[in-house]
C-alpha cells in the first residue's frame, strides 16, 4: 500500500487559488480518514461514495490506502472537481473514481459515504435527504468539519433523514460524526421555489446554492443601479451568478440583451437554470459551470456584473475576487463595463483599477460599496 501521508502531502489546490496559508488537506480530512478505515477495508469496491472532498484528499485517501476502484464522487465546486483530477493524474489514480451529480448514480447501492460536511445547513439538508433517498437501508455516513463550523444544528439536520448521529472522537480541532439509520422519505425537500415581490422574479435554489431561495443584501444594493449599467451592451455576463437573480433582472429589463451567467458550483448553476426557466428569459440567458469565466473569449462581452466571494473555502481570503478581476480584464472588450459591489472594509477598488480598468465608486451605503470600471483600450492585465 502506499504511503498516505506521503501521497497526501503532494495534493494541490490547483486551479483554486494557492496560497501559503491555503492547503489541499487538512486536520479534518485525516481524521475522517482514519476513523472510516477501518469500514473502508471492508467495503466492496463500487459501494463507496465521495461527498464534498475539496481537492481531492478524501478520494485519493481512501483510494491509495485500501487499493479501491469504482468509487464515485461529488464535489458542488468546479476548482474541487478539477483538483481531484489534476491531483489523481499526478499520482497514477485517474481510473480509480468516477465524478456524479448528487443523485441515484451517484448513491443507488451504496454502503459507505465519507462526507466533508457543507457549511451551508441547506446544502446539508439536500445532501443528507438524498443519501438517505438513494442509497443502500444499511449505509454508513462518516461525516466530519472543521471544530470551529460544526453546529449542533448540523446534527439535528442529519437527525431529519437518518435515526442514529452520534460524535465520533475528535483531533486536532476537528471531529467526525457516524451517521446510519435512514429514514423513511417523502416528496424531494429540493430545490425551493420563492418570489421576490418587489422585483417580480420567481427564484429556484438548491441546498447548496449561495443565499438560497432568497435575495441577499449586496446583490439587492447592486440591482439598484441595474438602469445605469452600460445602456448599449449587447452581451452581458453575470460573473457568479448564483440562483440567476441578477442575470434574469437584466434580461428582463433589456430585451435586446445576451446574458451569459457562470458560477463554479453545480447546485448555483442548477438553480439558476431553473430560475431562469421559470421566468421565461431562457432564449436569451445561458447559464454554464466555469470557473471565473475561464472559457469566455477576450474581448467578449460589453457588461461583467458581479457580487465577488471573500472566502476561499472556509478561509476568509480574496484570492477568489482577484481571480474573478483578472479574467474581467481579459473577457470584456474596450470601453466594456464591469460592476461590482463588495463589502466596503475589503477596499477592492484599486485591484479592480489595475485589472480592468478607470473604476469609479458610484454607490456606497452603511455595508456595501458599488463600483463602476471602465476596460481600457488596452490589455488591463499589461499595463
Amino acid at each position: 500500500m502506499a504511503d498516505i501521508e506521503d501521497v497526501l502531502s503532494r495534493l494541490r489546490r490547483y486551479p483554486d487559488v494557492e496560497a501559503l496559508n491555503l492547503y489541499a488537506v487538512d486536520a479534518a480530512d485525516r481524521l475522517i480518514l482514519d476513523v472510516a478505515d477501518e469500514a473502508l477495508a471492508g467495503t466492496d469496491s463500487g459501494k463507496i461514495a465521495i461527498l464534498g472532498d475539496a481537492y481531492g484528499a478524501l478520494t485519493i485517501g481512501a483510494v491509495a490506502a485500501h487499493d479501491l476502484r469504482g468509487v464515485r464522487v461529488y464535489q458542488d465546486l468546479l476548482t474541487g472537481e478539477l483538483a481531484l483530477a489534476g491531483n489523481a493524474r499526478a499520482l497514477g489514480y485517474a481510473d480509480r473514481y468516477t465524478a456524479y451529480p448528487l443523485g441515484p448514480e451517484l448513491l443507488t447501492g451504496v454502503r459507505m459515504v465519507l462526507l466533508r460536511l457543507p457549511r451551508a445547513l441547506a446544502g446539508l439538508s439536500e445532501v443528507a435527504d438524498a443519501i438517505a433517498r438513494y442509497a443502500d437501508p444499511e449505509v454508513v455516513v462518516f461525516a466530519g468539519g472543521r471544530d470551529k463550523y460544526l453546529t449542533k444544528s448540523m446534527n439535528d439536520i442529519l437527525a431529519q433523514s437518518f435515526s442514529e448521529v452520534r460524535a465520533s472522537r475528535g483531533r486536532q480541532k476537528s471531529r467526525t460524526l457516524l451517521v446510519s439509520g435512514p429514514k423513511p422519505v417523502g416528496d424531494p425537500p429540493f430545490p425551493v421555489r420563492d418570489r421576490l415581490d418587489d422585483l417580480g422574479i420567481d427564484v429556484v435554489a438548491h441546498g447548496a446554492a449561495f443565499s438560497g431561495a432568497r435575495l441577499d443584501i449586496g446583490t439587492r444594493f447592486l440591482l439598484d443601479h441595474l438602469k445605469w449599467m452600460k445602456p448599449d451592451a449587447r452581451e452581458a455576463i453575470d460573473l457568479g451568478c448564483g440562483t440567476g437573480i441578477l442575470a434574469v433582472a437584466l434580461a428582463r429589463a433589456r430585451p435586446a440583451l445576451r446574458v451569459l451567467g457562470t458560477d463554479q458550483s453545480a447546485a448555483a448553476v442548477a438553480s439558476a437554470r431553473a430560475t431562469v426557466a421559470v421566468n421565461g428569459v431562457a432564449e436569451r440567458v445561458t447559464v454554464v459551470r466555469d470557473d471565473a469565466m475561464s472559457s469566455a473569449a477576450d474581448n467578449s462581452a460589453d457588461l461583467v456584473l458581479c457580487n465577488p466571494p471573500f472566502h476561499v473555502g472556509a478561509a476568509v481570503h480574496t484570492g477568489s475576487a482577484i481571480k474573478m478581476f483578472a479574467e474581467t480584464g481579459r473577457v470584456l472588450r474596450p470601453g466594456g463595463e464591469l460592476w461590482t459591489v463588495f463589502n466596503s472594509h475589503l477596499n477592492y477598488r484599486g485591484v479592480i483599477e489595475r485589472m480592468v480598468g478607470r473604476t469609479d465608486v458610484v454607490g456606497r451605503n452603511r455595508k456595501f460599496t458599488v463600483t463602476r470600471s471602465v476596460r481600457g483600450l488596452h490589455d488591463a492585465q499589461q499595463r
